[in-house]
């Protein structure tokens, strides 16, 4: 079935409403007031079925009083093509104007001109009347569309209005199913019996019943109850369709127009947002950091201009800018938006909505990142956002909850990308050639600092060096096993040319402290009492014995112990020949046979603990054969 959703345009009392209840039968003005006073106060909905040509037309009539802009806003962010109302008796009337230019703003490209209330003007006045319409529509996506004069009152022309409807909605593309799903909401009400339910157009995605879903920016998760579309149930929703949604454990005074039903964990909000903007004509001029009001979806808040590489913007004009948010929104690389005037009301322009995750950016910067955002391709576009991402990467998630897009088209874009090595994907997370170079090259610059400044360190633990990148430890593995010049050797890691170069004092320092170690035997100095018996300092000592352990000269017992390798092997034959006698030792026992005291004995038990060779049993211990 294919879903497009038609939406009314037009000025007040021109008949929008009228015609959708002789087009479809149902009245879309649903509010008490709305029927007292003959005007339509907010959104309403319709739909008309082509069973035949597997149609189904979604219809989204809105106001049309300039104090109700927000609400029409909130009906026209869905629309995929447009049903332009002008009535034959007034002709071209200011909201008019304002509805077409926010219908451009949009990027709505398709749709019709009803001419209604035909039956209240004669034939002469018809014809003036189309031809001013035509040079109204000049230059805007409805410049060839067909102008129907018609009739609600009299049924004239409904039959052909609604042919030309089903025509245009079948060439009219529509929105994907193959993205993660999202709704604006533009409705929020109880039913008895069922509860809290939600009601909008889906813009991307699907979605079914008993399906998690979230709700943003409030973060509420829930589960879907029960579907509805065009008043019948469903088991799975479309992008495309007009949606309810029965939702499970959540109260009606939670939620609100504006927020956005998603699947769980796939969109992040946002308060700041790089765009392109384009004032409209005749408005007034925009001064950087001018606040306005600030439309997506069915999202309204207050946000602050700040224009890059301007000062102000006239009418007809356009530039890249951010926009500071009052409240936080759900949105893409891709989506629309409007602004007005902060006061008085005034549409004042919109455009596309580049980056909703922008980085700081100095006003008077280059603008080459926003223009591949602008007019790029999608491989361009997401290699560019990787690359900013810089050495943290960027998860494939969050890319595409980033950009509006089927993901299977997200997909074949990273599987380009990949292959000519532009982006490197390690598990879920991107990464750009350019940042792991830099990873490279700053990791081997501090390496071979370290090495400089540490001759006689094996390496730099690793965990210091992951710290210094300041990325996970995933990540961190892969720059390492990704980069020839570097080697890593159990927790820690060191340029594969280093090699620890001892000076002549050194070298007969290393002497010495085996010396030392070897005639200590089961009572080897302690670190300190080696530094202060060959008068060296704490570094060199410690980097003297880690290289005689790394050498497997010296077996390190603990950070202040180290015991020669030649009595570390006696001890361990000792063992050996204790345990073949009995099957249990005390420390006693084992301080006796080595012939030193339990300064000694306990450190060397522990080590020996930890080692897997013997094991603990309340106050003895038990050989582990496997390990001797």
């Amino acid at each position: 079935m294919r879903h497009i959703i038609l939406g009314t345009a037009g000025h007040i009392d021109h008949g929008k409403s009228a015609l959708v209840k002789a087009l479809t039968g149902t009245d879309p003005d649903r509010l008490k007031e709305e029927k007292e006073r003959g005007i339509t106060i907010d959104i309403g909905f319709a739909d008309l079925m082509f069973p035949d040509d597997d149609l189904t037309i979604g219809i989204v009539d809105v106001p049309g009083h300039e104090k109700l802009i927000s609400n029409m806003l909130a009906g026209a962010g869905g629309i995929d093509m447009v049903l332009l109302v002008i009535a034959a008796d007034e002709g071209i009337m200011p909201q008019s104007r304002e509805h077409l230019a926010i219908c451009n703003i949009l990027d709505i490209r398709s749709g019709l001109v009803a001419l209604t209330k035909t039956d209240l003007v004669e034939k002469d006045w018809l014809e003036l009347v189309t031809d001013d319409i035509k040079n109204f529509v000049k230059d805007t996506f409805l410049e060839n569309a067909p102008i129907i004069p018609v009739s609600a009152r009299n049924g004239d022309n409904l039959e052909l209005l609604q042919e030309q409807i089903k025509s245009i909605a079948l060439k009219t593309s529509q929105k994907t199913s193959g993205g993660l799903f999202r709704l604006p909401i533009d409705r929020v009400f109880t039913l008895k019996g069922f509860g809290t339910v939600i009601t909008g157009t889906a813009v991307s995605g699907m979605i079914s019943v008993d399906n998690p879903l979230q709700i943003l920016p409030r973060i509420i998760n829930t589960k879907i109850r029960g579907l509805h579309s065009h008043g019948r149930p469903i088991d799975t929703a479309y992008a495309g369709q007009r949606v309810a949604i029965n939702l499970q454990g959540v109260e009606k005074d939670d939620l609100r127009r504006g927020d956005v039903a998603v699947t769980p964990s796939s969109f992040n909000t946002t308060s700041s947002l790089d765009v392109y903007l384009e004032m409209l004509n005749n408005t007034p001029l925009l001064k950087s950091r001018s606040r306005v009001h600030f439309y997506t979806g069915t999202s309204e808040t207050v946000a602050r201009v700040i224009l890059y590489g301007k000062e102000d913007l006239k009418a007809g004009e356009a530039c890249f800018c951010q926009l500071r948010l009052q409240d936080r929104v759900v949105t893409t690389s891709g989506d629309r938006y409007i602004i007005r005037r902060f006061s008085p009301l005034e549409t004042l322009g919109g455009g596309e909505i580049l980056d909703p995750f922008p980085g700081k950016r100095r006003r008077k910067e280059g603008m080459a990142d926003l223009s591949i955002l602008h007019r790029g391709s999608l491989d361009q576009k997401i290699s560019l956002k990787v690359q900013k991402a810089g050495i943290q990467g960027i998860a494939v998630q969050s890319i595409q909850g980033w950009i509006q897009s089927d993901l299977s088209t997200i997909s074949d874009a990273l599987k380009k990308l990949t292959h000519s090595g532009e982006i490197i994907r390690h598990e879920d997370t991107l990464l750009h050639s350019s940042s792991l170079h830099s990873l490279h090259n700053t990791l081997t610059d501090y390496l071979s600092s370290f090495h400089r400044n540490n001759p006689l360190k094996p390496g730099l633990p690793k965990e210091e060096a992951r710290s210094y990148l300041k990325v996970n430890a995933r990540l961190f593995n892969y720059v390492i096993a990704s980069l020839d010049k570097v080697t890593a050797e159990k927790n820690i890691i060191r340029l594969k040319d280093f090699r620890i170069a001892l000076s002549s004092s050194e070298q007969t320092y290393k002497n010495k402290i085996l010396e030392l170690l070897e005639r200590g035997g089961f009572q080897p100095p302690l670190k300190n009492d080696i530094i202060a018996a060959l008068s060296i300092n704490q570094k060199q000592a410690s980097d003297i014995l880690s290289i005689l352990s790394k050498e497997g000269r010296a077996v390190r017992i603990n950070e202040s112990l180290y015991l020669a390798q030649s009595s570390y092997e006696q001890m361990l034959s000792i063992l050996k020949t204790f345990f073949s006698k009995k099957p249990e030792m005390t420390v006693a026992e084992f301080r006796d046979m080595l012939q030193t005291s339990r300064k000694y004995a306990l450190p060397f038990l522990e080590y020996l603990d930890a080692e897997n060779i013997t094991m603990r049993t309340g106050d003895v211990r038990k050989l582990l054969l496997k390990k001797v």
